[in-house]
């Protein structure tokens, strides 16, 4: 019997993250929070909680970003809900995903260590 590549989980995740994304987009918006978007969503295996991912524009507002869309995630909850086809739409939950910062972080790094590189030649 040949495998699925693709598990529930993940085609559940994947429209999550399209819908999340507009309501988050919205929120933004209607609420006056600050500038996020979401870059990904995992769902557990019985779907019952949705872990999503968010990123925010300025990383120093991202704790008042994430704790403003956990406040509004029942809100959030309802209104996909009406919009998915889901017989139940899992809790959600947000958390600030880091990556990005740390990507451009590194590559400050690499670029400052870039311009100012060390003469090793004479050493050996």
């Amino acid at each position: 019997m040949p495998s699925r590549d693709f598990k529930r989980t993940d085609r559940v995740g994947a429209e999550l993250r399209r819908e999340i994304g507009t309501l988050v987009h919205a929120a933004v918006r209607d609420h006056g929070l600050p500038s996020c978007s979401v870059s990904d969503v995992e769902v557990t295996r019985d779907l019952d909680w949705a872990t999503v991912w968010v990123t925010a524009l300025l990383p120093e507002q991202s704790k008042e970003a994430v704790k403003a869309l956990n406040e509004l995630a029942g809100e959030f909850r309802r209104a996909l809900s009406r919009q998915m086809r889901l017989r139940r739409v899992p809790e959600l939950r947000f958390k600030y995903d880091d990556s990005v910062d740390k990507g451009e972080r590194i590559e400050h790094l690499l670029r400052q260590d870039a311009a100012h590189p060390e003469t090793d030649e004479g050493e050996g």
